[in-house]
C-alpha cells in the first residue's frame, strides 16, 4: 500500500482540481468562504489569499518551493488565515484582488498572492515569490501587523478599497459620446488598432503573444463592411503564423494559451478550453472568407482535440490541460532528434525539414517544438514531391507522433466544467457547423447544450461549475452572457425556437438581477451574490471578451430577432457609454468595436420560410454574414420576424430586411446574397 500524505487540510472536501492539488500541503488552507473570513475577524489576523488555477506552471513551482515547505507553512499558519482560490471557479474574487495588486503598481498574473486585513481589505500583494523572499515577506508583514504599523496598514487597505469601488467608467473617465457613430471615427479606431500590429509575424508587437481572437474577429467584420485589404491581410498573416507555430499542437490539434516569444514558437504549453472555443470560431469565419484549406484543417483538428481530450462522458467540456507533465513544462509535446529517429526511421530527415527540428534542438535541453515555416505547396516544390504525397506523409507523421505520445505521462487535466467556457466552445462548434455543414459538429453542440440545460442549473438557477456530479457556485455575468450568445446561435443553426426562448429567459434574468441603471452597464455578480469588498463591472475585452460587451451584442441580436426595441436601444446606449474609449484604446475593447461595426451599418434581418428552410439555411450559412440575424421555419411561426411570412407559391422563400423594411422576396440563396 502507498503511504498516506502526512497532512490533509480543508481543501480535501472541495471539487476544484486546483484546490485539491493543495489539499495535502502543510499549509492550513481554507477555501474562500465565511469560515475563513470569520476566523480572521475573530482572531484579528491578516488573511493571505493565494489565487491560481490547475494548469498554471508558476503556481506549481510556488507550491513545490513554498507551500510544501514545512518551515514556510509554519510561518503562514502561525500568523495568517490562509485561503486558496481557484480563479476559474471564483473570477469575482480574482477580479477584486487582481485590481488591487494592479492598483499597487504591480503587474498582475498568477499565482496571485494578496495580503488582506481581517475585513478582507488588501494592503499588499504580488505574483510569484521565490521561497526565501516569500518567507522573509511573511515574517516582515506579520511583525508589522502585530506591531506599531497595524494602523498604517489598515489605512492603506481602506484607501485601496475605496479605489477598487470606483467603476472602470469612472476610472477611465469614459464620457458619453455626443457625436454618434461615424465612419470617420471608425477609421480612426482602425488606425489606432493597427499601430500595434506585428507586420512580420502577425499578432501584436512584443512578447508574450496571446492569440486574442476578438481582435481578429473584429477585423474580419471590419473587412466585410469596408473591404479594406490591410485589415484582412493582417488577420490572415496572424492566423497562418499561429497555425504554423509551436503555439498550435502540430500533431494533435488545439492551441496553447500563449507564446513566450514573438515568433509564436515556444508556447506556455497549457491548453485552455476558452482559447480553443474562440479560435475554432475565428478560423471557421476566416475559412468562410478565404476558403483556405489550412484554416479548415485547424478547425477540424482543434475540434478533434477537444472531443478526444476535453470532453466528459456526459457531454460537458473540461477546463484545461496542464503545461507540465512529470514536473517539466512541455515534456509531453517535445522531442529530441534521437527520439524522432526512433519513431520515424528513414522518414525522420524529411519530417525534421517539414517541422524545423534539429540535432541541437530548437528549444530547451536539446528538444524540438514542432513548427512550420512554409505551406505544403512550397514544401512539395522544394523537395520535388507531389502535393498529394506530402499530404499523405504529413498524415502518417501525425499518427506516429500521437502514438508515441500515448506512451508518455499525460499532462494533468482540470476536469471541472465551467458554464461560460462551455458556452464559448458551443459557439465555436456552431460557427464551424455554419462554415462546413459538418453534422458531427452540430451533434456535439446539441449534446453540450442539453448537458448544460440538464446539469448546470440548481433550484432553477444557473451555476458556474460542475464537477463530481454536482453543480456549484451561482453563475456570473460571464456565464449568462456567453450562454445567451451560444443559445442564440443554436437557434440560428437549427431554427428550434426553444433555444431562442431559453436565451430570452436568461436575458430577462440578467436585466432583473445584474443591471446598474446609473451606469447602464451590468455588474459581474447578481444582486443575491456574496458581498465582496467591491461589486465590479467587467468593461474591457481580454483573452475572453468582456461580459458587458457580450451582453450588448446579445441585446442587439435578440432585439432584432424578437423585435424588442427595449433590447436594441439598451445595446446602443451601452456602446454610447464606452464609444470614445473604443476609438482611443481599441486593442482592449475589440468586442465593443465589433458592436460598433454592427451598429454603424444596418443589420440584415433574414427570414426563411418553406419546406426547404433547413437546406436553404445550411447553404446561406456557409457564407460569412457577420452583420445579419437569421430566423426560419418550415411551417408557420409566431416569432416576430416570421409572423405573416409565407412560402410563396409553395416554394421556400427568403425575406431580406433592413430596419424592418424588406426587399423583394426571393427563392434562392444567390438572390438573397445579392440583396445583402
Amino acid at each position: 500500500m502507498s503511504a498516506q500524505p502526512a497532512h490533509t487540510n480543508r481543501l480535501a472536501s472541495e471539487t476544484s482540481p486546483y484546490l485539491l492539488q493543495h489539499a495535502h500541503n502543510p499549509v492550513d488552507w481554507y477555501p474562500w468562504g465565511p469560515e475563513a473570513l470569520e476566523k480572521a475577524r475573530a482572531e484579528q489576523k491578516p488573511i493571505l489569499v493565494s489565487i491560481g488555477y490547475a494548469a498554471c506552471h508558476w503556481c506549481h513551482v510556488m507550491e513545490r518551493e513554498s507551500f510544501e515547505n514545512p518551515q514556510i507553512a509554519r510561518v503562514m499558519n502561525q500568523h495568517f488565515v490562509c485561503i486558496k482560490v481557484d480563479r476559474e471557479e471564483r473570477p469575482d474574487v480574482d477580479q477584486v484582488y487582481m485590481d488591487a495588486v494592479q492598483a499597487m503598481g504591480i503587474s498582475g498574473g498568477w499565482p496571485l498572492n494578496v495580503i488582506l486585513n481581517p475585513d478582507a481589505k488588501p494592503f499588499y500583494g504580488g505574483t510569484y515569490f521565490p521561497p526565501k523572499q516569500w518567507a522573509q515577506l511573511l515574517q516582515n508583514v506579520a511583525d508589522a501587523y502585530t506591531g506599531e504599523y497595524r494602523a498604517e496598514l489598515d489605512d492603506t487597505a481602506e484607501q485601496l478599497t475605496q479605489a477598487l469601488r470606483a467603476s472602470d467608467l469612472e476610472k477611465y473617465r469614459a464620457e458619453v459620446s455626443e457625436s454618434g457613430l461615424t465612419e470617420e471615427r471608425f477609421r480612426l479606431l482602425l488606425y489606432n488598432l493597427s499601430a500595434r500590429f506585428d507586420r512580420e509575424r502577425g499578432g501584436t508587437r512584443h512578447a508574450p503573444k496571446f492569440p486574442m481572437p476578438s481582435i481578429w474577429r473584429f477585423l474580419l467584420r471590419s473587412h466585410a463592411r469596408t473591404g479594406t485589404a490591410p485589415a484582412l491581410n493582417q488577420t490572415l498573416l496572424t492566423l497562418r503564423e499561429m497555425a504554423w507555430g509551436g503555439l498550435y499542437d502540430q500533431a494533435g490539434g488545439g492551441f496553447a494559451r500563449y507564446s513566450t516569444d514573438e515568433e509564436w514558437l515556444a508556447p506556455h504549453f497549457e491548453k485552455m478550453l476558452y482559447d480553443n472555443g474562440q479560435l475554432v470560431s475565428l478560423y471557421a469565419e476566416a475559412y468562410q472568407v478565404t476558403q483556405d484549406e489550412l484554416f479548415r484543417e485547424v478547425v477540424y483538428e482543434t475540434i478533434a482535440f477537444v472531443r478526444r481530450e476535453l470532453t466528459s462522458p456526459e457531454g460537458g467540456f473540461y477546463s484545461s490541460l496542464d503545461a507540465d507533465s512529470e514536473g517539466e513544462e512541455g515534456k509531453f509535446y517535445v522531442f529530441t532528434r534521437e527520439e524522432l529517429q526512433q519513431i520515424l526511421g528513414d522518414e525522420e530527415t524529411l519530417f525534421s525539414a517539414y517541422y524545423n527540428c534539429t540535432a541541437l534542438g530548437n528549444w530547451e535541453h536539446g528538444r524540438n517544438i514542432l513548427h512550420r515555416r512554409q505551406s505544403d505547396a512550397d514544401f512539395a516544390v522544394e523537395h520535388e514531391l507531389a502535393p498529394a504525397v506530402v499530404a499523405g506523409l504529413v498524415q502518417g507523421w501525425k499518427e506516429k507522433i500521437m502514438a508515441a505520445r500515448e506512451e508518455r505521462v499525460r499532462p494533468g487535466l482540470d476536469d471541472k466544467v465551467l458554464t461560460g467556457w462551455n458556452a464559448l466552445m458551443l459557439s465555436g462548434l456552431l460557427d464551424a457547423y455554419r462554415a462546413f455543414g459538418e453534422p458531427e459538429f452540430l451533434a456535439l453542440a446539441l449534446r453540450n447544450a442539453r448537458f448544460i440545460q440538464g446539469s448546470l442549473y440548481r433550484d432553477g438557477k444557473l451555476q458556474r461549475s460542475f464537477k463530481a456530479g454536482r453543480a456549484t457556485i451561482d453563475a456570473f455575468l460571464e456565464d449568462y452572457a456567453l450562454l445567451i450568445q451560444a443559445y442564440t446561435s443554436l437557434y440560428e443553426a437549427t431554427f428550434d425556437e426553444a433555444w431562442l426562448r431559453a436565451a430570452e429567459t436568461l436575458l430577462e434574468y440578467v436585466l432583473a438581477h445584474f443591471f446598474d441603471p446609473a451606469e447602464e452597464q451590468f455588474f459581474y455578480t447578481d444582486d443575491s451574490s456574496e458581498t465582496l469588498i467591491a461589486r465590479k463591472k467587467e468593461l474591457f475585452d481580454n483573452v475572453i471578451p468582456g461580459s458587458n460587451s457580450v451582453m450588448a451584442h446579445n441585446l442587439h441580436r435578440l432585439g432584432l430577432l424578437l423585435e424588442n426595441t427595449r433590447y436594441t436601444e439598451l445595446a446602443t446606449t451601452m456602446l454610447g457609454r464606452v464609444q470614445n474609449l473604443v476609438v482611443q484604446e481599441p486593442q482592449h475593447l475589440t468586442n465593443w468595436a465589433s458592436l460598433y461595426t454592427a451598429l454603424l451599418w444596418p443589420t440584415a434581418e433574414i427570414a426563411i420560410v418553406g419546406p426547404e428552410a433547413e437546406d436553404v439555411r445550411r447553404e446561406l450559412s456557409r457564407h460569412f454574414l457577420p452583420n445579419a440575424v437569421l430566423a426560419g421555419t418550415t411551417t408557420a411561426s409566431e416569432l416576430p420576424l416570421l409572423r405573416h411570412r409565407t412560402a410563396q407559391n409553395g416554394q421556400t422563400t427568403l425575406y431580406v430586411c433592413f430596419d424592418r423594411t424588406c426587399r423583394q422576396p426571393v427563392h434562392t440563396v444567390a438572390e438573397a446574397l445579392a440583396q445583402l
